[in-house]
């Protein structure tokens, strides 16, 4: 059985923690079983290892999102890039490939397809095993996991079942038709007749999808599939597959389920009202704080509430409203002021755009000891850096020099450069040019080993 995790999300509905790099599965405010806060991801994926599935298991995302996953996760995982958004369908035919082409995966192996987000207990990963065994006895083209509801909720899809399997051992449920978001009585009626909530987990044989590619005439190759990527059509899963689908059961799981997209849901699961700076008076009830600034926040008498402060912006919202974010911000197209890297993180400071054109951009980056960033030029930026605290090493167009507290690098736009943290080193970088944007790097290498061979005899 393999197990790909869709990585996705525009970062609005948790608007400002999230932001286009940063969606909701990555924001650490979730107490994990060792003390400190931990992420969405950073949960799941920790329940997949338990659940014995994380030798494989892999993380379909887009290219802005790796370099989080990576810093929350660690490098050693794989990480199914698409070379654009484009929708669930395109996303998961790329997968596919790639467990074909890349992973060695055999056709008749099971492929289960799950948000990367859930908030369930650890029983859910285990229950996530028996698709495979669902499929074998069922015979079905596609196997679904389906939550068995707590109450007639107005916000989820329904999965509403026809006839009940005859197989040995654990039931499973023949899928007649689905149901996007009914009003409660319609969902009340559908829950007498043992529907179930759609969580968004399945599984098919890989041959399913393979299959599938062949006959409309797409590459089965991984390579060659991402270069072909924007001729896939963009639409869901659903869509493409499971509306044209014959045969398809659901796996009933009796557990804990959540899907907390909003910051009302959100904050359900936190444990403490505040987090960073600030004060909250006793009489503040059912109000959460939230704060990645510096500077602190301060409550008196605010009941039912969240407040949301980070360089992105400042959100203050009565809870039952919170779940408007997305709309108001949907137009937003602000730059990320906040982002975390395999090697550590950053922060923007300032942001200043001149009437000549001109730019100015300043950052706040932390690289964790043992870490580098990787070898790379800019084509459209001079840097100046400033080294707050720690030590390590700066390599600049093939010269190595040392790094410490206190010393000021001039790096001009084209010159090649690299930084080693011996210690956690903060440096303080002023960005000067005309188009100020991530994309303006050039990589050479990201290895430290490989990168020390630039150095000049």
């Amino acid at each position: 059985m393999r197990i790909v995790l869709l990585s996705g999300g525009s970062g609005k509905r948790l608007w400002p923690l999230s932001n286009e790099s940063r969606s909701k599965q990555f924001l650490k405010v979730l107490k994990s079983d060792d003390g400190p806060l931990e992420s969405m991801v950073q949960r799941v994926w920790g329940q997949i290892g338990k659940a014995g599935l994380g030798n494989h298991a892999y993380i379909a995302t887009s290219k802005s999102q790796v370099e989080m996953i990576y810093s929350q996760l660690g490098v050693n995982l794989e990480v199914i890039v698409e070379p654009e958004r484009r929708d669930t369908f395109p996303a998961i035919a790329l997968a596919a490939t790639y467990l074909y082409s890349v992973a060695g995966a055999g056709l008749n192996e099971s492929v289960v397809v799950m948000p990367v987000d859930p908030y369930v207990d650890d029983s859910f990963f285990h229950k996530v095993k028996e698709l495979d065994e669902v499929l074998d006895r069922s015979g079905a083209d596609l196997a679904l996991m389906g939550v068995k509801p707590t109450y007639p909720s107005e916000k989820y899809g329904y999965i509403v079942p026809g006839a009940l399997g005859e197989a040995e051992g654990e039931s499973y449920l023949k899928v007649e038709s689905f149901r996007e978001k009914p009003r409660e009585e319609e969902a009340a009626e559908m829950i007498r007749h043992h529907a179930l909530w759609n969580c968004g987990v399945f599984a098919f044989r890989l041959d399913l999808m393979i299959n599938m590619l062949i006959a409309e005439g797409f590459p089965i190759q991984y390579e060659e599939m991402a270069r072909q990527y924007a001729k896939l059509p963009k639409n869901s899963f659903d869509y493409e597959v499971v509306e044209k689908a014959n045969h398809i059961v659901a796996l009933p799981y009796e557990g804990s389920w959540k899907d907390l997209g909003t910051w009302n849901t959100l904050t359900e699961e936190i444990e403490t009202p505040l987090i960073g700076k600030g004060i909250l008076t006793d009489d503040s009830l059912n109000t959460h704080v939230i704060n990645e600034l510096e500077i602190p926040v301060t409550l008196l008498n605010v009941s039912n509430v969240i407040v949301a402060a980070s360089p992105d912006g400042i959100l203050v919202s009565d809870k039952a409203s919170s779940p408007l974010i997305k709309d108001v911000m949907k137009h937003s197209e602000q730059r990320p002021m906040y982002e975390e890297r395999r090697w550590g993180r950053y922060r923007v400071l300032d942001f200043l755009k001149y009437p000549d054109g001109n730019e100015v951009l300043t950052k706040r980056i932390c690289v964790e000891a043992g870490k580098n960033l990787s070898y790379q030029y800019h084509m459209r930026r001079d840097e100046v850096w400033t080294v707050i605290s720690g030590t390590g090493e700066l390599l600049l167009d093939g010269k190595l020099l040392p790094l410490a507290a206190g010393n000021v690098f001039r790096i001009p736009k084209g010159s090649l450069h690299s930084l080693h943290a011996q210690t956690e080193i903060e440096i303080i970088e002023v960005q000067t040019g005309t188009e100020l944007i991530e994309e303006d790097i050039v990589r050479l290498a990201l290895d430290w080993n490989e990168i020390r061979t630039f150095i000049n005899a």
